[in-house]
């Protein structure tokens, strides 16, 4: 009796390989700490794994990897949100005060590294929901993948990013990290 073509150990192996990095920058996304980041890497991996058990092909192996690596992260931000108590829904950052602009080190503008960070900690500040559509967003995935992803429809998914980036923007514009 063969086995089959695809078994498990295989399409982790091929899902793995395939979209590493996208993995790293979801978890690094999610989790700012590198120790727990590596911990919500491997959690991911491990669900990845176990996933493809049950993985049937009615969505692409994109879709699929995404969909695992969101549900992973999510359950493991709500865990850690639980603990600390921090959460914030879109309409908190829209209404954050940014830092007075009189008093604001010109410096702390300066290089592209700065700049991401500051753009990490607002999309860390949103919620699960907000935060997962705009990385995927941000992975270069459209609005119809966003949808299969998170349960959502296509034109809410647009929606919600064009409202996420306005937002966004806004706050990083008015120097606003917190």
């Amino acid at each position: 009796m063969d086995s089959p073509p695809h078994t498990q150990d295989a399409l982790y192996k091929d899902a793995s390989t395939q979209h590493a990095a996208a993995l790293v920058r979801l978890a690094r996304s999610y989790e700012a700490d590198p120790d727990k980041r590596r911990d919500l890497l491997q959690e991911i991996h491990l669900a990845l794994w176990r996933s493809f058990a049950g993985f049937d092909g009615r969505c692409s192996m994109r879709t699929w990897v995404y969909r695992i690596a969101h549900n992973v992260a999510t359950t493991h931000i709500i865990k850690s949100k639980r603990l600390t108590g921090k959460t914030a829904r879109l309409e908190d950052i829209e209404n954050m005060a940014g830092p007075d602009p009189a008093t604001q080190d010109p410096l702390a503008h300066a290089g592209h590294q700065q700049d991401l960070e500051r753009l990490m900690v607002l999309i860390g500040r949103l919620n699960i929901l907000d935060h997962a559509i705009i990385v995927l967003y941000l992975e270069g995935e459209d609005a119809a993948s966003i949808a299969e992803v998170t349960g959502l429809t296509a034109s809410n998914v647009a929606t919600k990013v064009h409202r996420i980036k306005t937002i966004l923007a806004q706050k990083f514009r008015d120097g606003g990290s917190s």
